[in-house]
């Protein structure tokens, strides 16, 4: 479950997310958030709720990292992740290639996630969608075999993390989706949509999972199921946190060039 929140609030929207998650859970399904910035008394909260994994990725190297986000820093990205393991639940964290970053940048980012004490239990590999209107609608497709190196590397340097074959999949081929599975990735977003942008069709990726002899994993079979703990005795209540997440001042230029050249079709 996402939501277009740079950070999480307290209040009645972030209470109506516990109780989402707290009915998922009792579905015997796991339940996967992904909400912004959290505060460790927001994700302890989450936790009683019954959240099986948090994602947050860290979307490139800390050194690229300011030449496609402005919003926040770095540091804020590393911050929720310790406050999320700081109660039981899961981490999903990965990040975007295709940004225009270096292959430098791509190994930073790796670097970044496999330090992580303990690494990430999912790690989503995302393949840059180029959407028109947006700063990075020329950069040009992922090529299938970055991919696939990229999807290797993280195996290699990420043994026990389940890699996700994430965005990018509508632009990749049978056999080329095939390679990636062959190369390390063990799981993929299924859907119509991740967030904002196309993804294969269910039934399609059933057919590939047929062909190519995979199979799915039933829930909890890494990890056992969180027990829910109702609103009425919870433990964490909450607390109108107002913490000072960083707001970095930088401009990036093509978000400039690109909010100029919105404004020329208005």
């Amino acid at each position: 479950m996402g939501a277009a929140w740079r950070n999480v609030k307290d209040g009645e929207e972030f209470d109506q997310v516990l109780e989402m998650v707290r009915t998922i859970n009792k579905l015997d399904m796991e339940v996967c958030c992904t909400l912004g910035m959290i505060t460790e008394n927001q994700a302890h909260r989450l936790a009683e709720a019954g959240l099986y994994a948090y994602n947050h990725n860290l979307d490139s190297s800390e050194e690229y990292y300011k030449e496609v986000i402005s919003t926040r820093g770095f540091e804020d990205r590393l911050q929720t992740i310790g406050n999320v393991r700081k109660t039981n639940i899961t981490v999903c964290s990965g990040g975007i290639i295709g940004m225009g970053e270096k292959i430098e940048d791509r190994a930073g980012m790796l670097v970044a996630l496999s330090t992580l004490n303990p690494q990430p239990e999912s790690t989503p590999i995302n393949a840059l969608v180029a959407v028109e209107g947006t700063p990075m609608e020329n950069e040009k497709p992922v090529e299938i075999w970055d991919m696939i190196r990229m999807v290797a590397t993280t195996r290699i340097v990420m043994p026990e993390t389940q890699v996700r074959l994430s965005a990018g999949r509508t632009q990749m081929s049978l056999e080329g989706q095939a390679m990636c599975f062959f190369a390390g990735a063990n799981s993929i977003f299924a859907g119509d949509k991740l967030l904002t942008t196309p993804n294969p069709d269910v039934n399609k990726d059933m057919k590939m999972f047929e062909i190519l002899g995979l199979s799915t994993q039933k829930p909890f079979t890494k990890k056992t199921q969180p027990q829910t703990v109702e609103a009425t005795d919870s433990k964490f209540e909450a607390l109108g946190e107002k913490p000072k997440w960083s707001r970095p001042k930088h401009k990036i230029q093509r978000n400039e060039m690109a909010k100029e050249k919105a404004k020329t079709f208005k």
